[in-house]
């Protein structure tokens, strides 16, 4: 009797630490160690000093020992597209994994088939309209568009897109890269075509062609791709970028040449960006692992030291989440409340319209 009941409290006692040690075992302590078993994850088209992804590569491969394959950081969204298509059977490191595109990329990637589908746990704090609800693309961050202006070479700073149209800027202004397929010149397109209507989204394709075909002719446009080097050389001393990447490059500048940064009074534009996971990737369980990662508050926070507004920011922000010495780095507040948020269907019909004839209407070939 004595020994039936010491064994059954044996049993009992064997259960709860079997049980116990289930528990234990949670999903993403299942996704860390099949992660691990893939030993490396490939990204695209991230540059270092945009969003501090320098700084967030270096985290995640401190955080899990993980490689991380580098393709094409100066590439655009739609190279990354590319990427994916080119690389549909290869299992080495340059297939992406993962990609970071433009908003209107996601919808035409997910019709493809190109990309597959993920939540990450901390889904709910992503606003429904800029996600794909059943996980295919999910907002990550975005930024409002501006100038950097070189202060060494440029003595009166432009404060709106008009005043680019100026004499005194000629052989300045640039974007930041080729408008038929970077996300961020279609943009900077849109923005500029955004004031010369008044607000009229519409128009607004159209009228950016226009704005940058008559730049164009006056010889105020430089068709070379802005960058930091160009900015710092004075080659294109007015860089038309997101914030966070002109807040960057000013950063790194050191006030050598000083670097203003405007956010004009009129088309101020904001641009969101995705995430997404190749359907071809050839390690999907590293890139989910990533995707955790750079949604976490710990990924999102170090966005945000690199000038991007996170996706998660008002639920971060909500919870006391947000370092103050980083809001206090922020452009004022009401510079960023002036930014209009084209829906999804408005930037894809702008991008029709930008990508598809700039070559006829503005005619300069950016690179």
């Amino acid at each position: 009797m004595k020994f039936g009941l010491m064994l059954s409290a044996s049993i009992a006692a064997l259960t709860i630490v079997a049980g116990a040690t289930a528990a234990a075992a949670s999903p993403m302590d299942d996704l860390i160690a099949a992660a691990k078993k893939e030993g490396e994850v490939t990204v695209i088209t991230l540059p270092h000093d945009w969003c501090a992804y320098g700084d967030v590569i270096e985290a995640f491969k401190k955080k899990y020992g993980l490689k991380v394959n580098e393709l094409n950081p100066e590439g655009s969204s739609a190279d990354e597209i590319e990427a994916i298509k080119a690389n549909k059977g290869n299992k080495g490191p340059q297939a992406p994994d993962v990609v970071d595109m433009g908003l209107s990329f996601g919808p035409t990637a997910k019709a493809d088939g190109l990309i597959q589908p993920y939540k990450v746990s901390t889904w709910n704090d992503i606003p429904a309209d800029i996600k794909d609800a059943d996980g295919y693309w999910y907002g990550d961050y975005y930024g409002v568009m501006s100038f950097a202006v070189n202060k060494d070479i440029i003595k009166n700073t432009p404060t709106d897109w008009s005043d680019l149209t100026k004499p005194e800027y000629k052989g300045a202004v640039s974007l930041p890269g080729d408008p038929r397929g970077a996300n961020e010149a279609i943009q900077a397109v849109f923005a500029a075509g955004l004031s010369q209507s008044k607000g009229d989204i519409k128009a607004a394709a159209a009228d950016g062609l226009k704005f940058f075909a008559d730049l164009n002719k006056s010889g105020n446009f430089v068709p070379v791709i802005g960058k930091a080097a160009a900015l710092t050389q004075g080659t294109t001393p007015i860089i038309l970028r997101w914030t966070f990447n002109n807040l960057a490059h000013r950063d790194a500048t050191k006030g050598n040449p000083p670097v203003e940064v405007v956010i004009p009074k009129t088309g101020v534009v904001a641009g969101v960006y995705i995430q997404a996971i190749s359907a071809y990737a050839p390690h999907p369980n590293a890139a989910k692992l990533w995707e955790e990662f750079i949604y976490s508050d710990e990924g999102q926070t170090m966005w945000l030291s690199g000038y991007c507004n996170p996706i998660r920011f008002a639920a971060m922000q909500k919870e006391g989440k947000i370092p103050a010495d980083l809001l206090k780095k922020l452009p004022p507040a009401e510079d960023f409340a002036k930014a209009v948020f084209p829906t999804l269907d408005q930037q894809a019909a702008a991008k029709e319209v930008i990508a598809k004839q700039w070559d006829k209407e503005v005619g300069a070939v950016v690179k």
